[in-house]
């Protein structure tokens, strides 16, 4: 056999004629087609171009080549760019939201990288309903609304207060009752101790109580989600009420939690009694105040009976100039709206 016959026919000569305008517009859009990026947007890009070249080949095969296999294997490449198409429109349309909630996933839930799928089930929780709230409209009255809800703000702002005292401030994408959230536990039932007022237009979205718990207790990522925003809105309130806290002696006080439960935990007996005796020490009138001494080191002088009736008493001196603690700050000093946010729970028995 020759080596002609081996390899095959080939071309003899090359056609003198160009094949006709639809072939040529077909490949230019095919190459258009395969410059698209990734993404949605991306293949609505590939999938629209080429669909729009291969139909390009089926006129090209059906009136200039003649060929029913070019037109049947174009056919069908047309087919599947369509159906690829309407598969992104349905994609596309199931994972729109309101404005609202698209919003808020722009603003909460994507920079801390929530997947979309995951912010499904917790738009899903809530039914994917907005609530709005008039001007001067109570959201919760306090000792009257029952705690059965975790509510967000989206838009305006919401006036907190205790008999009748601003306490602070709630804006867009806090939420509305995070401390009573945390200050009951699932089978608890309780009611708002504080009131929470509209002060502009608001709109907000609710989580009702029993299925926010089921879908926590489902999902465990969703629950670690809501631990952090939770946690974080509620150190953003309690530094808020730092604004209004303030020691016996005008000092602005911490509020961090160590502090917190160092200042609302029990008080120790000997704390106690040390401050008792403190309080009672009364000095001459004539006698210079004594200077401060280490606690350690210093003695304690019996004091002398005060003065005639005629000269008024002296009050009494404190000889040690610690920072204030529990035995200083009395009770009166601090607001007592903590325990019924919750803090007293957290400081008492959730913080080692």
């Amino acid at each position: 056999m020759s080596a002609n016959s081996i390899r095959g026919p080939v071309c003899i000569s090359w056609k003198q004629d160009m094949e006709g305008a639809l072939y040529h517009l077909a490949n230019c859009i095919l190459l258009m087609g395969f410059t698209g990026g990734s993404g949605v947007y991306g293949c609505f890009f590939l999938f629209g171009f080429l669909g729009t070249g291969y139909l390009c080949c089926v006129l090209w095969g059906w009136f200039n080549a003649c060929g029913l296999d070019i037109v049947l294997w174009s056919f069908l490449l047309v087919v599947a760019c369509v159906l690829q198409l309407a598969h992104l429109v349905y994609r596309l349309r199931e994972d729109t939201f309101p404005e609202e909630f698209r919003l808020l996933y722009k603003t909460l839930c994507l920079p801390l990288q929530v997947p979309l799928h995951t912010y499904k089930e917790i738009v899903h929780c809530c039914e994917e309903q907005v609530f709005t709230l008039a001007t001067e409209q109570t959201y919760a009255v306090e000792g009257e609304t029952p705690i059965n809800r975790l509510s967000l703000l989206l838009s305006g702002r919401v006036r907190v207060s205790q008999d009748g005292q601003f306490l602070h401030y709630i804006f867009p994408y806090q939420f509305m009752d995070s401390p009573e959230w945390e200050s009951l536990q699932p089978s608890e039932e309780g009611v708002f101790q504080v009131t929470l007022t509209a002060e502009t237009s608001c709109s907000y979205i609710s989580w009702p109580r029993k299925s926010l718990h089921l879908l926590l207790t489902k999902e465990r990522y969703i629950s670690c989600l809501f631990s952090a925003l939770l946690g974080y809105d509620i150190s953003e309130k309690l530094y808020t009420l730092n604004e209004k806290l303030f020691a016996k002696f005008g000092l602005r006080f911490d509020i961090r939690l160590p502090s917190l439960y160092h200042i609302l935990g029990p008080t120790a007996p000997d704390a106690v009694t040390e401050s008792e005796k403190d309080d009672e020490e009364v000095h001459e009138p004539t006698m210079s105040p004594p200077q401060a001494m280490p606690t350690s080191v210093q003695q304690t002088t019996p004091a002398s009976p005060p003065p005639a009736a005629t000269s008024p008493p002296v009050p009494p001196f404190r000889a040690r100039m610690s920072r204030p603690d529990s035995g200083i700050l009395e009770k009166d000093d601090f607001p007592s709206y903590f325990p019924q946010f919750g803090f007293g729970k957290v400081a008492a028995g959730r913080i080692p």
